[in-house]
This record gives C-alpha cells, structure tokens and sequence, in this order.
C-alpha cells in the first residue's frame, strides 16, 4: 500500500487544491478530521441499532473494523467510512419479529457474501453492466420506496411522545437551514441532541442502566442462525438491499474521483467487495451491514481533505468507543419521541435521495415505462404489499423492488419489439439554462 506523503506545509490545503488519498496532514490535524469524520457518521450509524434492537456498542464495533477492512481491501486508494445502511431497517425489523435476531443476522450475511460477489464481477467485468441492469429510474425507485416503506415505522414512534418528537424533528430542520458546512450537515445529530435535552426534563430517559455499565468493557456478540425454520424465506427480504449498496458504493466511488482522480474510479469492483467483507463479518457475529456515507463525503467536500490516514483514526476511534459498555447504553436509552422525530426526517430524506437519482440524470417521466417503472413500486412499498407461502414471506420492499426490475426490463423489450415508442429513449437533451429559473421566450 502506498504510505502517505506530506502535503504541502501539513498544516492548510491551498485554494483550488485537495489532499488526495495518498496524502495526508500533519498529524494533530489529521488525527483532527478523523475525529470530525466519526462525528459525521455517528448521528446514522448509531440510530439503525437503536431502531433494529441490536447493540449499539456492537454495531460501532464492526463499523470501525469494518473502515478499516475497506482501507486494506483498497489499499489505501479510496477514502471512505463504513457506517450503518438505513436500507437494512425494514429487512431486519421484520426478521427479528418474525423469528429471531439470529435469523435477522442471516439475512446481513448473505447480502454481504451477494455484494461481495457482484464486487468480483465488476472487477472483472467492469461496471457497465450494473449500469444497465439498474439504470437511474430503477435505481431512484428503489432507494425511494426503502424509505417510503419505512414511514409507518416513523409515526408508531411519534405518537408515543408526540411533543418530544416535534421538537427533536424542529430541531433537525432548524439546523439544516441555520448552519452552513460541517454543522449542517450533522444536523439529524444536533436534532437528536435537542430531543434528548428536552425528553431528559420531561422524565422520559430511564438512567437506571447507564449507572451500572462499566466504561470499559467488550461488546454484546451475537451469532447469525440459519438454521431456525423460515430463515432461509427471510433471507429473501435482504436480497433487494444489495441493488441499494451498489447503488450507494458506486455513488461513493464517482464522487470522490470528480474530487481528486479518475484513476479512482478503477476501485469499483474492490469498494463492493470490501463493503461486502465487512457486511458479512458484522452480520456473522451481531453488527449492522455497512455501507459508505454520504455524510463523510460532505465532510471531505468541506475540508478538501481526501487522505485515507484520516479514515484510519476514525476506524480506530470507533472501535475505542465501542469498548465503553456505558457508551452504548447511552445511546439505548434515547426515548421513542426523540426517535420519531429523527426518523421522520430520516425515512423521508431516504426517499428524496431516490427523487434526487431521478432528477440528476433527467429520467424522462413522459415515457410510459418509466412512468409504471416509478409508480407501481411505490405503491406497492408504501402500502406494504405482502405475498405469503407459509413461512415464506416477500415484503413491500422485495414486491416493490421485483416490480420496478421488471416493468422497466420487460416493458422496454416489448416496446422495442413492438416499436410503440414507449420504451426508455435514455437522456433528454437539456431544455432552457440548467441551474436556474425557467426564461420565457419573447
């Protein structure tokens, strides 16, 4: 792997430059942004163990060893913090309900050990084919309808303290319109803050467990069990989250090259394979499947500080914190209302995400197969569809995700075949001045 080189004086990066991945700061200021990288990650990362029910000590764990693992996988090319995948929520929620968090465990693993595959294809083959197989109306139907699947989840949690909920939820969209940079874009953790403030002078937090915890001490460990009757039917609930890891790596991969290097770009195949390593590995023993973040990127577009050392001090800086069992119940013991609020904002965000997919690569919305790609999906997720044979049961996200892949496959070869002209035409050219209102025409 490449060791870092000095950029600069170590201690500012220039106007019009950035410290690549090979590179790093001084040390104190990189030690710094490796920090700041945790906190970024942190407001995400421990809400999906709290909302799923696993250990929050155990999920940071992983996350850290998990930031590590891609370091070395990508040796040392590619900067990226593997935090938890809101996509995993649904999936797990209904496995731990159904049967157990074993089983639920199962279901990390195998998308893990599916991601980890479709990695070595890539590498192989090359990322043209995902391209294909799922173009952005595809891509952005998904991810969308994961977080419109998610929203009754939000409400059961808001109507068990709808004042706390309110506030922690104000407080989120305060921050975010109040805040420029890095403390805006922290601003679920900020909101999350606030609520807990407010819940603690309502009586709502229970302190009786923070007390008794030790600061040091190791995580929580749980095995994945695929052998209780059903798990393999389970199993199917996950597959659909691999569309959305994909989509989330590749993303990842594309944005930091537009930052620093094309070369980057050739790291595809390896990020999903790394993604899909540390996915397994915490699945297998009680942790969150991973992904990489949105929110660290944001912080690398702040500080222009794309150097892989500042990845490494938040690996490690994770794994210490997961040691402090008091650390963990902490976090446990956010209340309901706080929750809700967040989640409100966060379910939401998550299908806007998808929107965005949409209006980024223009997906033209007159052609009727991706007017029916983008609405059955979303019905059939939002509503929660369900398909049952006996244990086996196919969920609104798997229905919704089965739906978009083939109204969008089959109708264009139709289309096409047929040569209706209703297929997906690819690209409309740009209409008027991007970027800005409308002109009307003299």
């Amino acid at each position: 792997m490449p060791i870092w080189t000095l950029h600069g004086n170590g201690r500012t990066v220039a106007p019009g430059e950035v410290v690549h991945p090979g590179e790093r700061l001084n040390w104190p200021a990189t030690i710094a942004i490796g920090a700041q990288h945790v906190v970024a990650m942190f407001g995400a990362t421990f809400l999906v163990p709290i909302l799923t029910g696993f250990p929050v000590s155990t999920t940071l764990l992983f996350s850290g060893i998990g930031t590590i693992l891609f370091l070395l996988i990508t040796r040392n090319k590619l900067p990226s913090y593997l935090g938890s995948s809101f996509a995993f929520i649904i999936p797990v929620t209904a496995a731990t309900a159904s049967h157990s968090m074993g089983t639920a465990l199962a279901g990390i693993v195998a998308v893990g050990i599916l991601l980890l595959l479709v990695g070595v294809v890539v590498q192989v083959a090359g990322i043209g084919w995902v391209d294909k197989f799922m173009p952005p109306v595809v891509a952005g139907t998904i991810v969308a309808l994961i977080g419109f699947n998610l929203a009754p989840a939000a409400w059961d949690n808001v109507q068990k303290q709808p004042l706390t909920a309110g506030i922690t939820l104000a407080a989120i969209i305060l921050f975010s319109v109040l805040f420029r940079g890095f403390l805006g874009r922290i601003s679920i953790f900020l909101g999350v803050v606030v609520g807990y403030i407010v819940a603690t002078f309502q009586g709502e937090i229970d302190w009786s467990k923070v007390a008794d915890e030790q600061w040091f001490g190791w995580p929580t460990f749980h095995i994945a069990d695929f052998t209780t009757p059903g798990t393999w039917g389970a199993i199917a609930m996950f597959l659909p989250v691999v569309l959305v890891l994909i989509a989330e790596n590749v993303g990842h991969v594309r944005a930091v090259a537009t930052m620093t290097d094309k070369s980057v770009n050739k790291q595809t195949g390896k990020a999903l394979i790394a993604d899909g390593v540390a996915t397994t590995i915490a699945g297998a023993f009680g942790g969150s499947g991973t992904t990489t973040y949105g929110e660290n990127i944001g912080v690398m577009a702040a500080t222009r500080v794309y150097s892989t050392a500042a990845y490494w001090v938040a690996g490690i800086v994770a794994i210490v914190l997961a040691l402090s069992p008091k650390v963990g119940v902490i976090f446990n013991s956010i209340p309901q209302g706080v929750l809700g609020g967040a989640t409100t904002a966060l379910y939401g965000l998550i299908g806007i995400i998808g929107i965005k997919i949409w209006v980024d690569n223009r997906v033209d919305f007159s052609r009727p197969v991706n007017q029916y790609t983008g609405a059955v999906a979303l019905v059939i997720a939002i509503a929660n569809f369900t398909m049952n044979w006996g244990d086996f049961v196919l969920s609104g996200i798997v229905l919704g995700t089965v739906a978009a892949l083939l109204i969008y496959h089959v109708g264009n070869a139709l289309a096409r075949a047929r040569r209706t002209g209703a297929d997906d035409g690819g690209p409309i050219p740009a209409v008027g001045p991007l970027g800005g209102d409308p002109v009307d025409a003299l």
